[in-house]
């Protein structure tokens, strides 16, 4: 206490001392948690993800329940801890433990008289967490079910879509992620050139709905298809009615996807197709035309679109509609194509009979497919997915989801909470600094946590309507 109160000093401000200590009592720089909370409140994440665990522990010892672990764990991912080590520092913060509920946020109640005043879990009680699935030791004891908690991202990203969708994209990508020890499953990646992990990550929009870990010894599209079987019927179950598009690069351009979707009710493909000779040839009266404009317009970038049928030599079962777009740049020619089974005049019903043209095609709903490498960029530079520090794969796996529920928990608070604002469209980096950071002073009573944030803070009208927009959210419990 002592030392707490020990003025130490700065530079001057012209005639005033700049004197500072550590007497400012419970502070935290999070204050914004308490909108993560009341977004939980309303999608019961944390509360589903935590039903996915079994907990073998004796409970009149335990001090942090499973619920209590995830919540913790998962909000400190989204407020930017992505390390277990930054919760040994992180556990001391009366706001995050209100956030995760525990009763006593200054950690008097704890079981061990040691412990008290201390209200979180530190690194050693959340590793083990994570590594329990791996581990059957008596301190190891918080077994994970891998495919409940898949299931529980699915359900919960499905939840998100609107019932009465007439058109759903799912977009499918890999990413791989870089590898810096002997972790299980490393493997050696060519086109990353370097020891990494391929996982595969499946989204509507701005909602996950799969974060697969795979070894990158593997084709970038295996496991596609037992993913989508699960996916699909999942969509289905909450938009009855939608059209499914399956949207990908060309490395998801396999047989097995393609002929998967042609076999299933209203679900269609949009694929890249890797070019090849025969592909080029086929396009070269396009190319031909493109560089002939390209000449007379003076060195603009110009585009043409030939569609045609075309079928592989022994890989593909069929002939399949293929649109070829023939750009010439600067650079020289830029031929690129995409297979898809959607119909050139479009559906019956459609108001709109031109979407599937080739040139509305490829750049209308194509190119689209670009806005998911972004939102791979948030997981990665914004919630730190890539991470992949413990040994064993399936304790990555699990960092994996935390950072996917992580994001779709950010996501909620920015769709729900500031649609139409100037944050409707950001990062979840930027919705982290602008409303998550935020100080606040913490006083405690028998009757109330009094939390006073930072007066200087300049978005607090949207700070308001954030939380009016969430207390708003009718109880995932019902």
């Amino acid at each position: 206490m002592i030392a707490a109160k020990q003025a130490f000093f700065f530079n001057d401000l012209g005639p005033r001392q700049v004197q500072a200590d550590f007497s400012g009592g419970m502070l935290s720089s999070d204050g914004g948690v308490l909108l993560l909370r009341q977004a939980d409140a309303g999608l019961g994440l944390t509360w589903s993800l935590a039903a996915c665990f079994d907990d073998g522990r004796a409970q009149l010892y335990v001090d942090h329940s499973v619920q209590h672990l995830v919540t913790q764990r998962t909000y400190g991912t989204a407020l930017g801890y992505e390390d277990v080590n930054d919760h040994d520092w992180l556990r001391r913060d009366p706001l995050l433990a209100v956030a995760c509920d525990k009763r006593d946020p200054l950690g008097e109640d704890r079981f061990n008289p040691a412990h008290r005043g201390v209200a979180l879990a530190g690194a050693s009680t959340l590793n083990r967490l994570e590594l329990s699935h791996n581990k059957s030791t008596r301190a190891h004891k918080l077994k994970h079910d891998p495919r409940k908690v898949e299931a529980c991202l699915l359900a919960k990203g499905v939840r998100c879509l609107p019932k009465r969708a007439a058109e759903i994209v799912v977009d499918l990508d890999a990413m791989g992620h870089r590898l810096h020890g002997t972790q299980e499953g490393r493997h050696f990646s060519a086109y990353y050139d370097d020891y990494c992990y391929l996982p595969l990550y499946v989204f509507v929009g701005d909602f996950p709905l799969w974060a697969q870990l795979r070894t990158s010894d593997k084709d970038g599209a295996d496991g596609v298809v037992a993913a989508l079987e699960k996916i699909v019927p999942a969509i289905r179950k909450r938009c009855r009615r939608a059209r499914i598009i399956v949207r990908g690069d060309s490395g998801f351009c396999r047989e097995k996807i393609m002929a998967w979707c042609e076999g299933q009710k209203a679900v269609y493909y949009c694929l890249g197709l890797a070019k090849n000779s025969v592909l080029v040839e086929r396009l070269s009266p396009a190319l031909v035309g493109a560089r002939m404009r390209w000449c007379l317009c003076g060195g603009a970038n110009v585009r043409e679109f030939l569609e045609f049928a075309y079928q592989t030599g022994t890989s593909w079962s069929r002939s399949r509609r293929v649109i070829g777009k023939a750009e010439v740049t600067a650079q020289g020619s830029n031929p690129r194509f995409v297979v898809t089974n959607l119909p050139a005049k479009g559906f019956q019903g459609d108001e709109d009979k031109t979407r599937f043209t080739p040139a509305r095609f490829y750049e209308e709903l194509y190119c689209a497919r670009g806005e998911m490498e972004n939102v791979l960029k948030q997981q990665v530079l914004d919630l730190r997915a890539d991470r992949m520090s413990t040994h064993y794969q399936a304790s990555n796996q699990l960092r994996l989801w935390f950072a996917a529920f992580a994001y779709l928990l950010l996501e909620r608070v920015r769709t729900l909470g500031l649609a139409g604002t100037e944050l409707a469209r950001a990062t979840v980096g930027s919705v982290r600094l602008k409303l998550l950071k935020v100080a606040a002073q913490v006083s405690l009573s028998v009757r109330r946590v009094y939390v006073q944030l930072s007066s200087a803070y300049p978005l607090q009208a949207l700070f308001r309507l954030c939380h009016r927009r969430l207390m708003a959210l009718v109880p995932a419990s019902g």
